[in-house]
This record gives structure tokens, sequence and C-alpha cells, in this order.
């Protein structure tokens, strides 16, 4: 009885893992199903609210119209402040998160210890928990009148005020990200850098950064995504001023704060109201391209390493 228990053990565990793996297969294909599908649930619930804007003032129109004057007598939505108050933003933020973020990364995953990256790891997380308009209320207080004063401006309130801190915000997720493609680079690829006589910069100039640049770009694209759709920072330091800036150093408007605004004082179902979700679906789509672009990179980046 003993002897005849074994075979139906034996087998028993394999069609157990088998079942097991089926329901985890079953489980994944239908959460990558179910993310297209909100996707695309996303897209025609703003495509179905912004239909009457499109379809009375016209979408390209709107994309580059000049003047925002929604409450006026014959009201104008011109986009175009918005959208190039939003790359304005984007751009301060890129400058300041992508060099201090991806060299803070070097440092925690190729040259500090581990007391020091248990540390600098507690740190990021922290910052990435503080609330945005906390963030906001530390640039009014400190970096906007610094602005105004080193810059010689009428106001502080500007794009770059704005850019800086979100560029503060973005930094967890491109440290958090690249530090984690860096650590996942094998090591004996930095032995053999090392055993062939270079440096650990040169080790992570010539190999770890190569290896890992698929990762890094990626925690880019997140840092972009975070700050062009960022609300409540822009909403408080970037001034909300209608006109297209040629410069940082002005007031601008953005698009998730224009939205965020106004949106509470439209009549549901109006016009206005209908512009407002016109401009997400542009921002939705914007964001959207951005993520494509960066796919496109980084699958030709690994056909390109697996050559």
């Amino acid at each position: 009885m003993t002897d005849a228990s074994f075979p139906r053990r034996r087998t028993g565990r394999p069609a157990f893992r088998r079942a097991a793996e089926s329901v985890v297969t079953r489980a994944i294909a239908f959460s990558g199903i179910a993310a297209i599908v909100i996707l695309a649930a996303i897209t025609v619930f703003l495509g179905m609210n912004a239909l009457r804007a499109v379809g009375d003032v016209g979408l390209w129109s709107m994309i580059t119209g000049t003047d925002w004057f929604p409450t006026s007598k014959e009201p104008s939505y011109g986009f175009l402040p918005a959208i190039v108050g939003s790359l304005w933003v984007t751009a301060v933020a890129l400058v300041v998160s992508v060099p201090v973020g991806v060299a803070a990364a070097i440092y925690i995953s190729e040259f500090a210890s581990r007391r020091t990256k248990e540390v600098a790891k507690s740190v990021i997380e922290f910052m990435a928990a503080v609330p945005s308009v906390v963030l906001g209320l530390m640039g009014l207080a400190v970096l906007v009148p610094s602005i105004r004063v080193l810059m010689r401006l009428d106001t502080g309130l500007t794009a770059f005020a704005a850019g800086i801190m979100v560029g503060v915000m973005a930094l967890p997720t491109i440290i958090s990200i690249s530090e984690d493609a860096m650590h996942a680079v094998p090591a004996d690829l930095r032995t053999g850098s090392l055993a062939l006589g270079n440096t650990r910069w040169q080790t992570v100039h010539k190999v770890v950064l190569p290896a890992a640049s698929s990762g890094v770009f990626a925690a880019v694209m997140l840092g972009v995504g975070r700050a062009i759709g960022e609300t409540m920072v822009v909403l408080m330091l970037a001034g909300n001023s209608g006109i297209v800036p040629n410069t940082p150093l002005v007031s601008v408007r953005t698009m998730p704060g224009t939205i965020a605004g106004e949106m509470a004082e439209v009549v549901q179902g109006g016009e206005h109201y209908s512009v407002l979700f016109a401009m997400a679906l542009v921002l939705f789509a914007m964001t959207f391209i951005i993520n494509l672009v960066a796919d496109v990179v980084l699958e030709n980046q690994r056909k390109r390493w697996r050559r």
C-alpha cells in the first residue's frame, strides 16, 4: 500500500504544477487584455466627450489656435499656448532630472557602499511619497522668490520654476529604474572589463551604461510622462498666463493645469466642457506617442544588443 502511494505522489506534483502554470498564464493574458481594453475605453470616453468641440470648433483649429478666451461673448479655444507651455515645463524638468537622476543612479549602483545604498534608496522612496502640493508650496516659498531676484523678472511664477520642481518630482522615478537597470547588468561584464585594465569609471562608461541603456532610456521616458502630465505643481508655479511663450522665463499655461483649473467651473455637457475633454484627448495622444517612440527605440536597442 505504501509502495503504491509513491507513483500517485510523483505524478500528482507535475499535474499540480501544470495546472498552476496554466492558471498563472491565463491570469497574465487576462491582465494584458484588460490593460488594452482599459486604454481603449479611456480613448473612447475622451473622444465621445470631445465630439461636440471637434464638430463645432474643429480639432485643428483648437490645436493651432493662439487665443484662450472661453468665457467671452465669442469664445476662443486655442490650445497652442498650453501645448507650448507644457513642452517648456517638460524640457526644463528633463534638463534638471536626467543628468542628476542618471548620475545618482550610477553612484548608488556602482560606487556607494552597502550602507550608503540602503540610506539613499530610503530617501528616494520618501521623495516619491511627498505629495505634489507640498513641493508646490516649497516652490512658492523658496524657488519663486529666488528666481525673481536672480533673473530680475517681474514674477517668479514661470515655466522655469515649475520645470525645476517637476524635475525634482521626476527624480525618484528616474533614479530607481535606472539603478535597477544597472544592477541587473551581469557582474561578469564588470569583472571582465576590470581584468582588461579599465578603471571603475571606464567600466561604467564603456560597459555598464551601454548594457543598461534600454532601462535608463525607459526611466527617462517615464520621467517625461510624469513631467508632461503633472498638474498641481504647474498650477501653483507656472503662472497660468495664456500666451505662446518663446522662453521658459515667462508665465505659462499648461494643458493639465488648464483642465484642472477650469473643469470644476464649466457647465457639464456644454461647449467649454467638451473643449476641455478635447484638450485632454490631445494630451493623451501626446503621451501615447512619446511612449510609442520609446518602445520603438527600446526594441531597436534590444535588436542591436542581440547581434
